[in-house]
């Protein structure tokens, strides 16, 4: 069994966070995602341009029964169709359909910068409550481990007949408070190394 809030966690500098964050942010690889995606559509509608050649090849049973002969007719057969669409006039819904393509890989864009900017806000946000938490953490050790140093002495002086019931609970209480003070700060810290790895994946 071991005591894993008691093992200290490294916080790792803002550079790395920052390097962390832009391969392994999820909200970042969906709004890349959509900008990629933007991008394919405007190519696609662009190529509404230019012309298009398709072809068509069918074989078959040609008869109004299943057999490949009926006396001596070939039921089987094949036909092939090819064509050729030049796109010419189509009233604008091409370049409709360019522009409205356009729109949608800039407002991708914008996303993806609003991502990008939110991204650094929330890191730096989140850092910071991290790293006060750390900073926070060795007062409160300090404190807990010297409120139980007193309560070990007020014990002593308590046998010793030198100090009252009443000190030695409040030496308790002192050491309970100090005590679960540190517990708190231990699970602040542990709540903003969450959430930083939440934005950055594991480190």
């Amino acid at each position: 069994m071991v005591d894993d809030l008691r093992i200290p966690l490294r916080l790792p500098s803002l550079a790395e966070i920052r390097q962390l964050a832009e391969p392994n942010n999820p909200d970042l690889h969906a709004a890349l995602a959509a900008v990629q995606l933007a991008n394919q559509d405007v190519a696609v509608a662009w190529s509404g341009h230019l012309p298009s050649l398709s072809f068509d090849y069918f074989y078959g049973i040609d008869a109004n029964r299943l057999a490949t002969r009926t006396g001596s007719i070939r039921n089987l057969g094949y036909a092939a169709s090819a064509t050729l669409n030049l796109p010419i006039w189509n009233w604008g819904a091409t370049q409709s359909k360019v522009r409205q393509a356009g729109l949608r890989r800039r407002q991708a864009r914008l996303e993806l910068s609003a991502a990008q900017r939110q991204l650094l806000a929330n890191l730096h946000a989140f850092y910071g409550e991290a790293e006060a938490a750390r900073s926070e953490l060795e007062t409160l050790r300090s404190s807990a481990e010297l409120a139980s140093e007193s309560l070990h002495l007020t014990t002593l002086r308590y046998q010793a007949g030198e100090a009252s019931v009443l000190e030695v609970v409040d030496a308790q209480n002192t050491a309970t408070q100090a005590r679960n003070a540190y517990d708190d700060g231990e699970a602040r810290y542990r709540v903003g190394l969450a959430v930083l790895q939440t934005l950055t994946g594991s480190y």
